[in-house]
């Protein structure tokens, strides 16, 4: 079974992910998507985005050079059917949050 993981937003609401290796091959499907690492205290965000094609956008994705100096060694994804704006919502939310290193549009 895979592993999930469930990061909560500035909101208080709770999105789980499921846990890939960074090298993973993807499906063409739209969702969000975290590069993180573990750490002692658990797991932190070096990235968060969202797509309409998990295919199209992580390969030679252009913040994950960041996200492996921040530590990223995993990419936690979730289908997300509910359209670019519910996505981007999402996206928002866990960045006010998480204030990952490489999203400079969140600051």
């Amino acid at each position: 079974m895979a592993t999930t993981h469930t990061w909560h937003g500035v909101s208080g609401k709770g999105y789980q992910y499921t846990v890939y290796n960074i090298n993973t091959s993807w499906n063409d499907v739209p969702g969000n998507y975290i590069y993180a690492g573990q750490t002692s205290t658990g797991w932190k965000a070096a990235y968060i985005g969202q797509t309409k094609s998990f295919k199209d956008r992580l390969p030679d994705h252009n913040e994950e050079a960041c996200a492996k100096r921040n530590g990223a060694t995993h990419i936690h994804a979730h289908v997300n059917n509910g359209g670019e704006a519910a996505r981007k919502a999402e996206e928002a939310d866990l960045i006010k949050k998480h204030q990952p290193p490489c999203n400079q549009q969140g600051r």
